[in-house]
This record gives structure tokens, C-alpha cells and sequence, in this order.
């Protein structure tokens, strides 16, 4: 039998709505650029664009930022997404600091600001942090209430039935069940938390080595170890948020933790962690108060320093051979402050080691993210979200 309803045409309002949005995400790719401009990239006839252009102008969402020159006949004005459309903030918490990043809509980072945790008492970590969003918002001329969300890179993960943190005892005051409310309370702007390998692996792929790549994996190694995992293009999070948590993952020659939760610890943790690195890096004689010090001076150091590097690959590799046994990734990206640190001598070594031990052979890359690709994937989290409302309702 067969359905007598027809299918529903596009109204002019929905049609108008994805030129429009088309548009914009043109400008903010390509951007300034005139109405002949966009109207030829977009397939749109000069009447469409001129119209669409108006609305958008009269919306506050671009704005006329000069005139071309150069060319035949007069100067054609030129249009941009408008800065002050929409503001967002990103944070990058760890045991150490947070540090917050302001940026508009077009993603220009507009300031930045760092404060030490050192001295925080728990019940009070809620109000500091939103001391240094409203610090970060006043050095970038704004105030809080002009960010449209705030989106927090942590080293955890929230589970989606009890909003808890999770794999984060380390981090005192971010582990109550009104985490969300209570930010967002204090902040009077829409919050979000996400892994902060996880909004790694989004900076990569949004301006890294991985544009390219619907099927990833990103793995940090700072002072823990973790993992993001990217299937089809998208983040896999698992049922329980956890997936990527691979610092807890058991491995051969490790020492095999009981009580993980307890002990904040597992296998590849306790055999490729800086406290691991450290003491690898003591038994062939170089001594650096980090680990990526002390892969660093492994570097410049011949003999000694070759060999400890071989070792560490050699740990770092055994770990992704479960990974990619699993996931069968394209690509795997190398990050966090150790394998920045060893940078293409480093990467080399994982890769040939890694080819000892798996069947999959993925690409191996350095990531390719400068400065702090935790807090740039946070400000890419908020945008993405800032932007779909913007576009969608103006």
C-alpha cells in the first residue's frame, strides 16, 4: 500500500534559513568577501544574496568592513561575520591552575588569563572560578553576563546518569551532583564540562593533523595518560562517559593495580605516567624534575639518552597495541607536554615499535596544535554550540 501523503516542500522561511546559515559559515571560513563573492560560491543570483545580505546586516550578524579594490568597474563592499554577534569562554582545569580563554564568535581569542589552584579550599572552587571567567571577560573588555557559554576541559568525565565527575579524584571541589547547576549558578551562563583529551582531539580536528581523518585516536601523556577515540567522525564517549581512560588499562609489565578507582591508577598509567618516566629516565642517568624534561635532554643526549627513548616507545607502543587491536584506527595522534617534548625522534620510535606489536599500521602524527590545544578545543566546543543557536534564531 502506498502512502497518499506528498512530501513536504521547503518553506521560503526554511530555505532562507540555509542560505542564510551557508553564508555565514562561508564568511567565517573564506572571510571578508563581497555579494558577487558569496552569491558565486554559493550558487545564489545577485537579487537572493543582496537580500540575504540585508537581513543578515540587519540582524547585527555581518557587517560591511570595507570595499574591494583592484578589479574593473567600482569597489564592491565587503562582509564579515560580525565579532560582537556572540562571545564564549573555555577552560582548562587541572590540579595545577586554570586558565581561561575569551573569544568571539569568529573565534578570535580575544584574552587569556591563568591562576594557580595552589591554596584553594574545595568549598570555594566553584566561586574562583568564577572570579577568573569574569577576570578573563574584563582584560577582553566584556562582562560575564555578554558570554553566550562557557565550556570547561577537565580531567575526568561526567556520567550521564549521575552528572558526578568521574576519574578525577585529583581535582578537590569539582565533584558535587549540582556541579553543572552550581557553575552555572555562579556564572549566570550556560555551561558545559568535557574530557579535556577529548576537546584535544577536537582542536585536531578542527585545525590539526586530523581534518582529514573520520576515524582517530588521540593519546595524552602528561602527567596521566589518556586516550580520545574519534569513530566516523564523531567522539565516542561510552555508555558511562569513560571511554579513553586508558591510563587505567592493564598491560604486561606493569604492575597490576587493584582498587583503581581508590588509587586513581592503572597499568598504563603506572608503566608510561611522568612518575614512570621519571624513574626510567634516572636508570639511564638522566635526572629533570618533569618528565618532559627529562625526554627533552633525552634528545640532546647521544647514547643514554637514545636508549632510554627506545624503552619509553617501547612502553607507549605496548599500550596503543591494545588501542588500535580494538578500534583499528586511521590515524594516531601523539600529544600532551611527553611527546612534545621528543618530537620527531619520539614519534619515529612509537611508530616502529608499534609495528613490532599490532597488525593494524596506522599513520603516526605529531599533534600539530600549538600553545594550549585543550583550552583551543573548549573554545571550538562553545563556538559550535554558539553559533548554531545564533545562525538558527536570528
Amino acid at each position: 500500500m502506498t502512502s497518499s501523503r506528498r512530501p513536504l516542500a521547503g518553506t521560503p522561511s526554511l530555505l532562507r534559513a540555509i542560505n542564510d546559515r551557508a553564508a555565514l559559515e562561508l564568511l567565517l571560513a573564506e572571510g571578508p568577501l563581497s555579494r558577487t563573492q558569496i552569491g558565486a560560491r554559493t550558487g545564489l543570483s545577485k537579487p537572493t544574496a543582496s537580500q540575504l545580505l540585508a537581513r543578515l546586516e540587519e540582524s547585527g550578524l555581518v557587517i560591511v568592513v570595507g570595499t574591494s579594490a583592484g578589479g574593473p568597474g567600482p569597489n564592491a563592499q565587503l562582509y564579515q561575520v560580525n565579532p560582537a554577534a556572540g562571545y564564549v569562554a573555555g577552560l582548562d582545569v587541572t590540579a595545577a591552575a586554570v586558565r581561561v580563554a575569551v573569544a568571539d564568535i569568529t573565534g578570535t581569542t580575544l584574552a587569556e588569563y591563568e591562576v594557580s589552584t595552589r591554596g584553594w579550599a574545595a568549598a570555594e572552587t566553584i566561586a574562583k572560578v568564577a572570579e577568573a571567567v569574569a577576570e578573563t571577560a574584563g582584560r577582553a573588555g566584556l562582562t560575564v553576563t555578554m558570554l553566550r557559554r562557557v565550556v570547561i576541559g577537565i580531567g575526568g568525565a561526567l556520567d550521564p546518569v549521575t552528572r558526578r565527575l568521574r576519574y578525577a579524584t585529583h581535582l578537590p571541589g569539582w565533584h558535587s551532583p549540582r556541579l553543572i547547576g552550581e557553575l552555572e549558578d555562579a556564572l549566570g551562563v550556560p555551561v558545559s564540562i568535557e574530557n579535556d583529551v577529548n576537546l584535544a582531539a577536537l582542536a585536531e580536528q578542527t585545525h590539526g593533523v586530523a581534518q582529514d581523518s573520520e576515524d582517530f585516536v588521540l593519546l595524552w601523556v602528561g602527567e596521566g595518560i589518556g586516550a580520545a577515540i574519534i569513530i566516523g567522525g564523531r567522539l565516542h564517549r561510552g555508555f558511562t562517559g569513560g571511554a579513553g581512560e586508558v591510563g587505567y588499562m592493564p598491560l604486561p609489565g606493569a604492575p597490576i593495580v587493584h582498587d583503581v578507582r581508590r588509587k586513581n591508577s592503572g597499568g598504563f598509567q603506572e608503566l608510561a605516567g611522568a612518575p614512570a618516566v621519571r624513574a626510567l629516565a634516572r636508570q639511564h642517568g638522566i635526572t629533570a624534575p618533569t618528565a618532559a624534561d627529562a625526554v627533552a635532554a633525552a634528545v640532546e643526549t647521544p647514547d643514554a639518552g637514545a636508549a632510554f627513548l627506545t624503552e619509553f616507545a617501547g612502553r607507549l607502543a605496548l599500550g596503543l597495541a591494545a588501542i588500535v587491536s580494538v578500534v583499528d584506527p586511521q590515524l594516531l595522534i601523539l600529544a600532551g607536554a611527553v611527546p612534545r617534548a621528543g618530537g620527531e625522534p619520539l614519534r619515529a620510535l612509537v611508530e616502529e615499535a608499534l609495528a613490532e606489536l599490532a597488525i593494524p599500521r596506522p599513520v603516526i602524527r605529531s599533534s600539530s596544535i600549538a600553545g594550549a590545544p585543550i583550552l583551543r578545543g573548549a573554545l571550538e566546543r562553545a563556538l559550535a554550540a554558539v553559533r548554531d543557536d545564533v545562525f538558527s534564531t536570528h
